[in-house]
């Protein structure tokens, strides 16, 4: 799989003509094509764009970033998704500084050291920061590739990602290596997509082997996902006898680390949704409640599982004992108004939501 490069003049000229005015192409400082590059796995553009602006203008540098508490970062992430890219962005901005003066390394290999740089990101910096012959391979690339050369094999399988890598470094052209790789992933983004990719609109359409032997719909080639699992979830409005709300923090390093949440659990077999709530809540923050009503459910999906979440009002039981993290990292009574502070994930906030618009009544 070492075709011979051929297409990028066609390919450069494209993107020079039609690349969008993007706020990250603004210019080349690496801090923000690091923050762009960031935010964009696994986002779409615009979406992006509103918490670029907003992440920039409140932390105009790395020296900025590094400076602000952790809670400041998650809240101007909050709704984004994959908050581990917020909680990496941080303690690399405080690297950078420490250890680096502010500066970002120039090379991929020293940029990979960096907390949540992983070889993609890597190349996207020093390609289109530093103007170095660094390759690029995101979903968009692989799938120009796949159609491009007509590959067979399952792109989702380690001996073709590193066949792909190989063929990605062997293409990068001496010449504007940034902008080459911006143009295949813009290439993938709006002409090459996953379904009814644009082939008449195709800057390098004739180099294209899929779209010569009718196979660009196969390509490329996955193995069939296994079912979504789905899991039923609980949480409770656990309430003081002044109305103030619990809130616990979930610990960094499990899924959604370091955002707030309304605690809960998992529904095991076998187990009402009360007894499962009665039960996390006790080996969460090792506290009695009263177990009332059902407030609202909520549907979410995250990449790998969906849950329910069903969410119920509580009251504090004060002689079981006071709250405890027991697997949590903090714990906070709060009244409504004040969760608007604290920066919770997408399904909390549609409880919030739900709360704003309902009249509180103490159980």
């Amino acid at each position: 799989m070492t075709p011979a490069p051929t297409f990028q003049p066609e390919l450069l000229a494209w993107y020079q003509a039609v690349a969008a005015a993007l706020p990250w192409r603004a210019n080349r400082d690496p801090y923000r094509v690091w923050l762009a590059e960031m935010m964009l796995q696994q986002t779409q553009v615009a979406t992006v764009i509103p918490y670029y602006e907003r992440f920039l203008a409140a932390f105009p540098t790395v020296e900025a970033l590094a400076a602000a508490p952790r809670d400041q970062v998650l809240k101007l992430w909050e709704g984004l998704g994959y908050y581990s890219r917020a909680r990496h962005l941080h303690a690399a901005a405080q690297t950078l500084v420490a250890q680096h003066g502010g500066q970002f390394p120039q090379t991929p290999q020293a940029l990979m050291a960096l907390p949540g740089i992983g070889r993609y990101t890597a190349g996207a910096i020093a390609s289109i920061a530093f103007d170095q012959r660094a390759p690029v391979l995101d979903g968009n690339v692989v799938r120009v590739f796949a159609r491009l050369f007509d590959l067979e094999q399952d792109v989702t399988q380690a001996a073709t990602q590193q066949a792909l890598w190989a063929m990605a470094e062997h293409l990068v052209p001496q010449h504007d290596p940034g902008a080459y790789n911006q143009a295949l992933m813009e290439l993938g983004r709006t002409i090459c997509k996953p379904r009814n990719p644009r082939c008449a609109d195709c800057p390098i359409a004739a180099h294209c082997l899929a779209r010569a032997r009718g196979t660009q719909a196969q390509r490329p080639v996955k193995a069939r996902k296994a079912p979504t699992p789905h899991y039923d979830v609980t949480a409770g409005l656990v309430r003081d006898g002044t109305g103030r709300l619990l809130i616990a923090r979930r610990p960094e390093e499990k899924l959604l680390g370091g955002l707030w949440e309304f605690p809960g659990g998992k529904q095991e077999a076998g187990e009402s949704l009360e007894a499962c709530l009665a039960r996390e809540l006790a080996e969460e923050l090792a506290i009695q409640v009263a177990v009332g009503p059902l407030f609202i459910r909520v549907k979410h999906a995250y990449t790998h599982f969906k849950i329910t979440l069903h969410v119920f009002e509580c009251r504090y039981l004060p002689e079981g004992g006071l709250p405890e993290c027991l697997a949590c990292t903090e714990w906070r009574w709060v009244t409504e108004h004040e969760l608007e502070a604290f920066a919770f994930s997408a399904a909390d906030r549609q409880v919030i939501a739900e709360l704003r618009a309902r009249p509180h009544k103490l159980l």
